[in-house]
């Protein structure tokens, strides 16, 4: 099945204010015209934002509660009491109790830490957990990446003499927990201003006051948050928040430092994920290689072990436990292809009609590890929020997750029908349920009836935003190379999209790859020509054949097999294909 077609909008750009830019700057145009239809228009704004520092991340104590935590923390280390990170089983989770754990032993003190299992506890912070934990001696539980919404574990704390500090990013309800400090930047009264850090973004900022609080002199703090800017960096990747501002001084750094890291843990996932050792990382390579296998675990097992890898400094023990999220990663992959497959096939050859703007999918046979990705990549198919469920085997609910497009916002459709929910969290743009099985048809119905009022024709067409135009010509290599420094590309700071006009196709693609599905295509401008690869683009070969003339969109991306080979270090790739009007 065909995904849906996209209409294209291209950026709004003055040559002449380009060209100006691009000589006061250093640039060729392509980059330049980025740059300037992204809203970067002086020589002070582009050198910021090409040359990020991590004295442009922002004071951790303009964050409410800050004060109170770090005083917390720090009598709790100080008295030798008994401390319990909670943490998240995805990516995010993972990474933030890591980081902080790491940060508790280099101020003296072991902690404990706590992973949940995602199918026998689910998500959020459990009030048995927090009894078991009083019962054997802990005084302090840290929660991070979760708890905002955790009002009976919290008070469960409160009445068994346990303290809680909170760090969380999800959208909070209006009555927060009884913690000691919560700190969390979407919280009302938070005047802190990036409002969408991912989790270990929140924790990194409690660990930058906690080091100020030590007064630590700012070599040895440049030093351990560098190193932590590392795990950070993945997991703000993997977390799909905007890659701008205080994140993108978070990515770009913490990748650079990817490549060199001395963690054996990451090492070994590197070497699982089949990067060569000392290899520049993109986002990209954190989102599709990294990222999914230590996600594996919480998906199909338990991630305690992901935690464990991080922090042994067993060489052997770290290798095992990788090489064991890397079968898990190829199981997580075979599971969630057979539940899309499942999904197309209820769809039908056309896809969901008109008439579905919202979408919810159930079986009780779906694994509830992979119901999130599976909610992805529905969306990337039909462009339609989607809700994907499974079926809890030891208490009979229907559990699952749900992911959006622009336009809808997927926490504020389920707070309009939250009844119908036995618990439900998440944000803007992803959420996790959890219902009984005899609500999913009554969830079907309302989900769709509010996305049918809520968005438009228009909001259920894709838009493919094009940044600018170029020809063959312009995108050389050093061309490509500006380009390319604009990275690290996700959310808020995309991969530039080029429109090359007027195309000329002098022979037919080439077809390739184990299903036959891609097309290596040579496009022609004149007497240049430029290889590009078009990826699942077999089904419209016949818009391609020998004479056509397109209107291309296209990506340009490092290639480092193409260098080995004495070729141009970049490659190109065509996303969208149009007739020339």
């Amino acid at each position: 099945m065909m995904q849906t077609q996209a209409r294209w909008s291209l950026a709004e750009t003055s040559e002449k204010e380009v060209a100006a830019l691009a000589a006061r700057c250093g640039l060729q145009l392509p980059a330049a015209r980025v740059l300037w239809s992204r809203g970067f228009r002086t020589q002070q704004d582009v050198e910021h934002f090409l040359h990020p520092r991590l004295t442009d991340l922002t004071d951790p104590f303009l964050m409410a509660g800050m004060q109170q935590a770090v005083d917390r923390i720090r009598r709790a280390v100080d008295r030798k009491e008994k401390i319990l990170v909670y943490g998240d089983y995805d990516v995010d989770g993972v990474s933030s109790v890591v980081i902080l754990s790491k940060m508790l032993e280099f101020m003296g003190h072991a902690p404990e830490y706590h992973v949940p299992d995602r199918l026998k506890d689910g998500y959020g912070m459990q009030v048995s957990v927090v009894e078991q934990a009083a019962r054997e001696g802990v005084n302090l539980i840290i929660s991070v990446d979760t708890g905002i919404r955790a009002i009976e574990a919290v008070k469960a704390a409160v009445a068994v003499g346990v303290d809680v500090v909170i760090t969380d990013h999800h959208l909070p309800e209006e009555e927060l927990p009884p913690a000691v400090a919560i700190l969390n930047p979407n919280r009302p009264d938070c005047l802190y201003p990036n409002k969408n850090l991912c989790g270990a973004g929140v924790t990194l900022k409690l660990i930058q006051a906690l080091m100020e609080s030590l007064n630590w002199p700012p070599d040895r703090i440049v030093r351990y948050s560098d190193s932590f800017l590392v795990m950070v960096a993945i997991a703000t990747v993997a977390d799909v928040v905007p890659l701008t501002g205080e994140n993108r001084v978070i990515v770009k750094r913490g990748l650079d430092g990817l490549s060199k890291t001395r963690n054996p843990g990451l090492r070994a996932l590197l070497e699982a994920s089949g990067v060569e050792p000392g290899s520049a990382m993109t986002a990209t390579d954190v989102g599709f290689r990294v990222s999914p296998r230590i996600n594996a675990a919480g998906r199909m097992d338990n991630a305690r072990e992901v935690v464990e890898m991080f922090l042994t400094s067993d060489e052997e023990r770290a290798r095992a436990i990788a090489t064991r999220l890397d079968g898990l990663n190829l199981e997580r992959q075979r599971t969630g292809e057979a539940i899309v497959k499942a999904i197309l096939e209820e769809c039908g050859e056309d896809g969901p009609g008109p008439d579905r703007a919202g979408l919810v999918f159930y079986s009780p046979d779906w694994h509830r590890g992979v119901v999130g990705i599976v909610a992805n990549r529905v969306v990337e198919l039909f462009h339609r929020p989607a809700i994907v469920l499974g079926r809890d085997e030891n208490t009979g609910m229907a559990q699952g997750s749900g992911r959006s497009i622009p336009g809808f916002h997927l926490l504020d459709a389920l707070n309009g029908m939250a009844e119908v929910f036995i618990r439900f969290g998440g944000h803007r743009q992803a959420v996790g349920v959890t219902l009984e099985e005899s609500r999913v048809e009554e969830l079907k119905q309302r989900f769709n009836a509010f996305a049918r009022e809520t968005l438009s024709d228009e909001d259920l067409a894709p838009e493919r935003l094009l940044d600018a135009e170029a020809t063959i010509d312009e995108l050389n290599d050093t061309a490509v190379d500006e380009i390319l420094h604009l990275a690290p590309f996700g959310l808020g700071n995309r991969a530039p999209l080029f429109l090359l006009r007027n195309v000329e196709i002098r022979q037919t693609p080439e077809v390739f790859g184990k299903d036959r599905d891609h097309l290596r295509i040579r496009i022609f401008q004149g007497n240049r020509s430029l290889f590009a690869k078009a990826w699942r683009f077999a089904g419209r070969i016949g818009e391609l054949q020998q004479g056509a003339r397109v209107d291309v969109a296209l990506t340009v991306e490092a290639d480092a097999f193409s260098a080995k080979r004495g070729y141009s270090p970049w490659s190109a790739t065509i996303r969208d294909i149009r007739p020339v009007d």
